[in-house]
């Protein structure tokens, strides 16, 4: 890749292999910029490359900590002492939203739950209201970029 003057490197894997990769391609003294999913939202990533990772891009959902409707719950997980990066705002949605179609369906059957869930329900969650299409895909905003510097991840502007 150093040879080929290779300008992107596109990895489909995990912060901690990533953060590696992208300190050894420094080491050769490539300069190419790293790309990759939701793997490195997390600043586990960071703290594996330093200063290596600085200009590193990356794709996942809107950060729902930056929604004001989770505001108060972004606030009380750091009270706790946890920063609620990644998924974890979204899985707490998956949660209200199970919970919810559980309490229409009026039961924790799988079947009658997926049928709420498949029915026309706007569920009223952390991330915002949202509902599902016939193909069960959510109404939520889909992927934006995001870039890694000085230690901190932030939107691609």
């Amino acid at each position: 890749m150093k040879a080929a003057k290779i300008e992107y490197v596109y990895l489909g894997g995990y912060h901690t292999e990533a953060g590696l990769i992208i300190r050894q391609m420094r080491d050769q003294g490539m300069s190419a910029t790293l790309i990759s999913g939701d793997a490195l939202v997390t600043n586990e990533f960071w703290s594996i490359t330093g200063d290596a990772g600085e200009g590193t891009l990356m794709t996942f959902s809107p950060d729902p900590r930056k929604n004001p409707v989770a505001a108060p719950l972004v606030k009380r997980f750091r009270d706790a002492g946890i920063e609620p990066e990644g998924y974890v705002l979204y899985t707490y949605a998956a949660v209200q939203v199970w919970k919810q179609a559980a309490e229409q369906a009026g039961t924790v059957d799988p079947a009658k739950v997926t049928a709420a869930l498949h029915s026309d329900t706007v569920f009223d969650t952390v991330l915002a209201k949202l509902s599902f299409d016939k193909k069960g895909d959510v109404s939520l905003p889909g992927y934006v970029f995001y870039k890694w510097s000085k230690g901190q991840y932030d939107y691609v502007k």
